[in-house]
């Protein structure tokens, strides 16, 4: 039996992960949402990890505009909380999957970002995400892996894709930018495959290191919203594009960040699935969660 701990377990990412970890024979799960764990507090996070195999970090500050007016704060989360839980791993030999972001890197690339580029935040919560990135792999060099991910979606709290279709039941046309590229990510497709991730880590089969966990292929926000629209029976042609120049907001946002996934290969997985194929199979229960929260109307 492979002893799991999940923080942020209350989070769209870290409910998908103890829903499939919880589905997995041999595994045993212990659920840290926030309220249960601050990742800041050493002795806390001490107590937690101990008798697990495996830790996903799963907890962050998110909001990426507040990270900009009050950085040492999401940096503490986000930089010092990783430190925390590698500090924790190193003492008790648990492996520690980070969660990380393609915020790490400037977005002004042409081709994607291999695992080992350099990187180069552009805003805050860039900066905080790869404070802690540096953190866990300088403490855990044999046990520490970042998986970065973006333009993740799901069925648990806001997102993009819901936000989208929650738009559609209100609005005749919705303006989308066209001018950021990335790579679209379902949450549960990224819980699936941190768990094997992590199975491999604690079975030997994985490389410690920096692992881009993110759908393949690539497409705009306006890419994403017609295909949601199209999905979901509804007329793309109500999704217009438009520029972020359009929609100025307070932290800066790389303009492309589609990242590449050779690392895989060394831990003996392939690339995800395409985003169009994540988004097909997750419209389903994105589109139930969306109806409910808006009393069936959408």
């Amino acid at each position: 039996m492979t002893g799991w701990l999940v923080t942020g377990a209350g989070g769209m990412l870290g409910r998908d992960l103890t829903d499939v970890l919880g589905a997995t024979a041999g595994v045993r799960v212990t659920a840290a949402a926030r309220d249960r764990l601050d990742i800041t507090d050493p002795d806390a996070v001490g107590a937690a990890v101990a008798g697990h195999d495996v830790v996903v970090n799963a907890a962050a500050w998110t909001d990426v505009d507040g990270a900009e007016s009050d950085e040492a704060a999401a940096t503490r989360v986000n930089g010092q909380g990783a430190r925390v839980l590698a500090e924790a791993c190193a003492k008790s030999g648990a492996a520690l999957l980070q969660v990380s972001t393609d915020y790490v890197f400037p977005g002004d690339a042409a081709r994607p970002y291999p695992e080992d580029a350099p990187t180069g935040p552009v805003n805050a919560y860039g900066r905080g995400k790869l404070a802690g990135e540096r953190a866990v792999l300088d403490l855990l060099p044999e046990r520490g892996f970042v998986v970065r991910t973006a333009w993740l979606y799901g069925a648990h709290g806001r997102n993009f894709v819901s936000t989208v279709l929650g738009l559609a039941a209100r609005l005749e046309t919705v303006e989308v930018v066209d001018d950021q590229l990335g790579q679209p990510t379902w949450s549960r497709a990224l819980a699936v495959r941190l768990a094997e991730l992590g199975a491999a880590a604690a079975g030997g089969r994985a490389p410690a290191g920096v692992y881009h966990g993110t759908a393949s292929g690539e497409v705009s926000w306006y890419g994403l919203a017609r295909a949601a629209f199209e999905l979901s029976g509804l007329d793309p042609e109500r999704v217009r594009p438009t520029t972020s120049d359009r929609f100025p907001r307070p932290a800066p946002r790389p303009s492309y960040s589609v990242l590449g996934h050779d690392g895989w290969s060394r831990a003996r997985l392939g690339p995800m699935a395409p985003w169009r194929e994540q988004l097909a199979d997750a419209l389903p229960m994105v589109r139930q969660a969306v109806s409910g929260s808006a009393g069936g109307t959408a």
